[in-house]
């Protein structure tokens, strides 16, 4: 089997809870956890600018790839959105809209992973703040997760679902990934966490073996969030059949 570490971090823009800009803080922080799999929210990139294309700077710092999945322009020739940084290759990459109607726009970026020689589809989303506008994104996104002309093998979902208390996404979600180990713990604020927005999920083709929030001293001033990481084991398969969804899945362990 392959060890697989994935991270779901929301940055805040590279803004700290001091209100000072610093991505060296935030690649510090997804250092400290051995990630070979980020996923960010809230990820300005202006190309050709040094020190404005956040996501090429933390790639770049880290010695990862990486795949930017916009969601809206950012100043006069950014942009801004969800990215992913990697050490693994990547094999392709999609990315769905999940604008609720005149609300912020939103998105979920899809990256096609090779792990090991197994194909594993990795999902970086970001949700809006309102009831009505989640419940929306969630039946969008549970439509684009399950794409079998583009998706073989299994799937792992990061994000930043911004629901403050359990609802419609975590009952949803919950259904579509089930696990007997505890994913939800909180991560905002930083400073004092109440809330759980950050979340992974992830196919039971994948063995969850550990499950944590990043509260290292760094990690509680680097951004309004912490980061939550996940430790997969990804069980080798001369053959990447087709994912099982919904109710053909087997039932928790």
């Amino acid at each position: 089997m392959t060890d697989l570490v994935v991270l779901s971090y929301n940055i805040h823009r590279g803004v700290g809870l001091d209100r000072r800009l610093d991505l060296d803080r935030v690649a510090d922080v997804i250092a400290e956890t051995s990630a070979g799999v980020a996923g960010l929210q809230e990820v300005i990139r202006e190309e050709g600018f040094a020190d404005a294309d956040q996501a090429r700077y933390l790639a770049d710092r880290l010695g990862m790839t990486l795949v930017m999945g916009a969601t809206r322009r950012h100043g006069r020739e950014g942009t801004y959105g969800n990215a992913l940084l990697t050490r693994w290759p990547v094999l392709g990459s999609s990315a769905c809209d999940l604008t609720f109607r005149e609300r912020e726009p939103r998105g979920c970026l899809r990256v096609a992973l090779d792990v090991g020689g197994m194909p594993v589809h990795v999902f970086v989303s970001h949700f809006g703040i309102a009831m009505r506008e989640r419940r929306d994104q969630v039946g969008r996104l549970a439509a684009f997760i399950r794409r079998p002309a583009e998706i073989s093998g299994p799937r792992v979902l990061l994000g930043d679902f911004n629901e403050w208390h359990r609802g419609p996404v975590s009952r949803r979600l919950r259904k579509e990934f089930p696990s007997p180990m505890r994913r939800m713990r909180r991560t905002h604020p930083a400073v004092f966490p109440l809330f759980a927005l950050d979340r992974i999920y992830w196919d039971r083709e994948l063995e969850g073996r550990e499950f944590h929030v990043h509260r290292s001293r760094l990690a509680r001033v680097a951004s309004d969030h912490l980061p939550v990481v996940a430790r997969l084991s990804v069980r080798r398969s001369s053959v990447a059949a087709p994912y099982v969804v919904g109710a053909a899945l087997p039932p928790p362990e």
